[in-house]
């Protein structure tokens, strides 16, 4: 039987280098219960996270479809980078086709930036989410559709390696609060040149340390909001109809 927008319950997975975290949605993106978690498992292999996945999502209620947000660079629900996980163990697995064979429902796989971009986003234009945390993460989408994924926090910036060394949590502790949001303001202007982008939302933990008036198409949003995600994934935010959302790639 088919199930219509209403009835839709989304099992919504983040795959952190700590914990896995589940919950499940409704189409709206709200949560149906609370979000349950594991330690992430070490060795972080995919048939360990999968075990684990398994474990947490036991004792759930039903769900029609499966979203997941990963910490790399996901491709079409296989991975190609999971610098937190280790790459030599994940590199080119099709997660999304394993979570279907052990769980038994649709799934998509999608950076986990990428996934939090979908719960925020307004779905007119281009616009630009950013997670500041232990690293520096980026998400950008045109018109509610998620555009191929970029690795910018590896970007080098002046004379540092990347954005993640720039800006990142080691940097915030090192340089302290008034330093960085001196960088920070030097990042914001560089992501206004790039992207030339209609709305730029930023979230993350560090997200609340930051001391500047941001412009007026700025935002900052918190993960409960990003929470959205998960359902975005697989139902139009305008239509409501079941089906995945639009990634190019």
């Amino acid at each position: 039987m088919k199930t219509t927008p209403e009835l839709l319950k989304i099992l919504s997975i983040d795959i952190g280098g700590s914990n896995i975290k589940a919950t499940i949605l409704n189409k709206k993106g709200e949560l149906t219960m609370d979000y349950e978690k594991v330690p992430t498992p070490y060795p972080a292999t995919p048939d360990n996270v999968l075990k684990a996945i398994n474990t947490l999502v036991k004792s759930f209620p039903d769900f029609d479809k499966i979203s997941v947000g990963f910490p790399g660079y996901v491709k079409n629900g296989v991975v190609k980078t999971a610098p937190n996980l280790d790459t030599s163990l994940w590199e080119n697995i099709d997660f999304s086709k394993k979570l279907e064979n052990e769980l038994g429902k649709p799934a998509q796989v999608v950076n986990d930036a990428d996934m939090q971009g979908l719960g925020v986003i307004n779905g007119k234009g281009l616009e630009l989410v950013i997670t500041l945390g232990t690293g520096f993460g980026t998400a950008w989408l045109k018109d509610g559709n998620l555009l191929p994924h970029l690795e910018f926090s590896h970007q080098p910036f002046s004379k540092f390696k990347s954005y993640d060394k720039y800006i990142g949590e080691k940097a915030l502790e090192k340089e302290g609060l008034k330093k960085w949001n001196l960088r920070m303001q030097k990042v914001f202007e560089v992501l206004k040149t790039v992207f030339n982008y209609d709305y730029l939302y930023i979230g993350g933990g560090n997200s609340n340390k930051l001391t500047f008036k941001l412009d007026k198409n700025m935002k900052i949003v918190t993960n409960a909001e990003g929470i959205k995600g998960g359902a975005r994934l697989w139902v139009k935010v305008e239509t409501n109809e079941i089906e995945p959302a639009a990634i190019a790639q």
